[in-house]
């Protein structure tokens, strides 16, 4: 548990958010900005980002929003993304790590790695840490990381990272390793980030019935239409990540996963801090 200065919610902080286009990313986004985030928004489309920041002023006339577009399977393009953001944005004291993805077959990133990893591991830790130091010196800050129920039967396949031999390469095994990586990722961070006035937490936002996986064939398609019934709405699937980046009590954590606002216990694999030390130091190799 990490002491931080007093937070006094998001209202006039900078807010950086990936994944804020769609689901529960975007329900955040809206929500965020009714209560006065300076929000920029990390999107892929410009069109698709246009739309998102007209919707929020339609909720909030003179809400602020920024679109720094970037293509999170590219480091390249991350790491030019975040020199935009750096020279754009005097102090950054929110980043979300909210953008993810499921792929039904084996895919490689623009760097030829394996493109769930890409996205969804390697492209939130390059962002962090290239956008670290500001958020130190912005402090206090936060940096909340979306992961997934899905991580509970996952183990992250440390002799084959890259997925060359099959190890969970595709669907919905290598998603919940990819999200058993954000957990890891969060904790080690929390570690290093121990005095700093930063906090990392983690959550899992439930089953949401949003865009997701929609990306993967008329099967998965099909598959998330029947199961809308029982998902939660992005509204609620946001719940948790509008808390933690704009409550008080929020703050009080750092390295913390959580559920419905309130810590949840993840699985003993996402309580391994030799394997989160481990990951760590792999990932960083990944990204030189």
């Amino acid at each position: 548990m990490t002491r931080v200065q007093p937070w006094g919610g998001v209202a006039g902080k900078r807010v950086v958010i990936t994944g804020a286009t769609n689901g529960i990313g975007l329900a955040a986004a809206v929500e965020l900005a009714r209560r006065g985030a300076q929000l920029t928004l990390v999107a892929r489309s410009e069109s698709r980002a246009a739309d998102v920041v007209r919707r929020i002023q339609a909720e909030r006339a003179d809400a602020q929003v920024d679109v720094l577009l970037a293509d999170l399977a590219s480091q390249a393009s991350i790491r030019r993304l975040a020199s935009e953001a750096l020279t754009k944005y005097p102090s950054i004291q929110v980043l979300i790590n909210n953008a993810g993805a499921i792929y039904a077959r084996q895919q490689l990133s623009p760097d030829g790695i394996e493109l769930t990893w890409a996205v969804n591991h390697l492209a939130p830790f390059l962002l962090t840490s290239l956008l670290l130091d500001r958020l130190k010196a912005s402090a206090p800050a936060r940096i909340v990381t979306t992961s997934s129920g899905a991580h509970e039967d996952a183990a992250i396949p440390f002799d084959d990272l890259a997925a060359n031999r099959g190890s969970g390469g595709w669907g919905f095994p290598r998603y919940g390793q990819t999200k058993l990586a954000n957990i890891l990722f969060t904790a080690e961070l929390a570690r290093r980030l121990a005095g700093t006035g930063v906090t990392a937490n983690a959550y899992h936002p439930g089953f949401v019935a949003s865009g997701f996986n929609r990306n993967n064939g008329l099967l998965m398609r099909i598959g998330m239409a029947i199961t809308r019934p029982f998902a939660r709405s992005t509204d609620q699937g946001a719940q948790t990540l509008v808390w933690l980046v704009d409550s008080e009590e929020a703050g009080r954590t750092s390295g913390g996963y959580f559920f419905d606002m309130r810590p949840a216990t993840p699985s003993a694999a996402a309580q391994d801090l030799q394997a989160a030390q481990r990951l760590w130091q792999l990932s960083d190799d990944e990204i030189r």
